[in-house]
């Protein structure tokens, strides 16, 4: 009788944790999500029953709602990318911080890792599968943990999963992370993670993701140049386009040299600046008489000199530059 009830009560116990834990992720989870603009997400949480409920003593890596709204995955399909972004255990971004770079993270989808590939602990940066953890410690609670990431994990193109997720590789581990490490540091000498990092925090999401999607390929090209000036658009409409369109439309707003606004605006009016477009150009227009600021290729500047550092510069600007509005040379 006694074991009895003392099994009952073992049973009652971890039921009544269950519960609890389950309303922690609807209630103060999904409302962390939310608070921090992953709005999709916090929605899945917030449906009764959950449309995934992730395990106790896990971390959940959050996709932008940008990398999901136009989306029309079958839900097995959903849950089945929500599970290659959880991992099977707890990590707050300081755990991750102490994690070699090369680390493989076991994820609930069918024992497939991911992998850190990018660990900077003095400028508070990791990568896992080359996506940027750009909101890190959104939620922090007994038995999990959330970090909103820049990208999925796998570069699959969402709309071709129909085919199937199962082609998804799991990611190789490093164990030399010493030469894994040496290798990233050498293709960063401009600070890229760090760029995407403050596109995000600053309100250019969308061009931080655009960025950050052909970073591989500008990273390979730019060995002929250490410094950049960043022209970040509100909105890159051609996040869902193929990767040829979206690598010219990113490097149409970065120009191989580091100017800041009075640089920029010191520039006499018709002066052609070079772009990351091999042989293309944009025209300085100058500031014209009924507006107060900088005009490129018809566009104006309005954050000047958002983040500045020795090697980037980034403004804001009114608009995406038009692709037809490339000057060759």
């Amino acid at each position: 009788m006694a074991i009895s009830m003392a099994g009952h009560f073992i049973s009652s116990n971890s039921d009544q944790e269950a519960i609890l834990f389950a309303h922690e992720v609807s209630v103060n989870a999904s409302n962390a999500l939310r608070r921090s603009g992953f709005n999709v997400m916090a929605d899945l949480f917030q449906r009764s029953p959950p449309f995934f409920l992730p395990p106790q003593n896990s971390t959940l890596f959050a996709i932008r709602d940008s990398a999901l709204r136009n989306t029309s995955l079958p839900p097995s399909l959903l849950r089945k990318i929500l599970q290659f972004h959880t991992s099977t255990s707890m990590a707050s971004m300081e755990d991750l911080l102490e994690k070699p770079q090369g680390s493989c993270i076991p994820t609930l989808f069918r024992h497939k890792n991911v992998a850190i590939t990018k660990v900077d602990p003095r400028e508070r940066l990791v990568e896992i599968n080359h996506a940027l953890i750009s909101s890190p410690d959104m939620y922090l609670g007994n038995q999990i943990a959330i970090h909103g990431v820049l990208a999925p994990f796998s570069s699959v193109d969402f709309q071709d999963l129909s085919k199937g997720w199962e082609f998804v590789p799991s990611a190789s581990c490093r164990s030399n992370s010493g030469q894994y490490s040496a290798f990233y540091e050498s293709e960063d000498k401009v600070g890229w993670n760090r760029i995407v990092q403050l596109l995000s925090s600053n309100g250019y999401a969308s061009f931080s993701i655009g960025l950050h999607s052909v970073l591989e390929r500008i990273r390979t090209d730019s060995t002929s140049f250490e410094s950049v000036t960043i022209l970040a658009p509100p909105d890159l409409a051609l996040l869902g386009s193929p990767s040829s369109l979206l690598d010219r439309a990113v490097r149409l707003h970065i120009l191989p040299q580091r100017l800041t606004y009075r640089e920029l605006a010191s520039l006499p009016t018709r002066t052609l600046v070079k772009t990351l477009i091999s042989d293309e150009y944009l025209e300085i227009e100058g500031v014209p008489d009924f507006i107060s600021m900088l005009v490129i290729n018809g566009v104006e500047i309005v954050a000047p000199d958002i983040s500045i550092s020795d090697k980037f510069v980034i403004h804001g600007i009114s608009e995406a530059l038009k692709m037809d509005a490339l000057i060759t040379t």
